[in-house]
């Protein structure tokens, strides 16, 4: 099955999110402000807030951090 190759993230208000693509800024990092079936983003780098859809940035995520300056996860880990 395709889904089990890549074990699921979890998103959380907050955290920063590294997309495929570079905004037009030039910034890949995108802070997550809204959860849900859409995802509300801003850009790190300018500010700009967008709505993108859950599966859009499922599909298009190449890392995730804390933002206390954590390291980049695959996975969820639980404590």
């Amino acid at each position: 099955m395709e889904g089990d190759r890549k074990q699921a993230m979890i998103y959380e208000v907050g955290d920063i999110v590294k997309l495929k693509k570079p905004h037009p800024c030039g910034s890949q990092e995108w802070e997550i402000l809204r959860v849900g079936a859409d995802f509300r983003l801003k850009c790190m780098g300018c500010g700009h807030m967008v709505m993108v859809t859950r599966r859009l940035v499922e599909k298009n995520t190449r890392g995730l951090r804390k933002p206390d300056g954590g390291n980049d996860t695959k996975s969820d880990t639980k404590i």
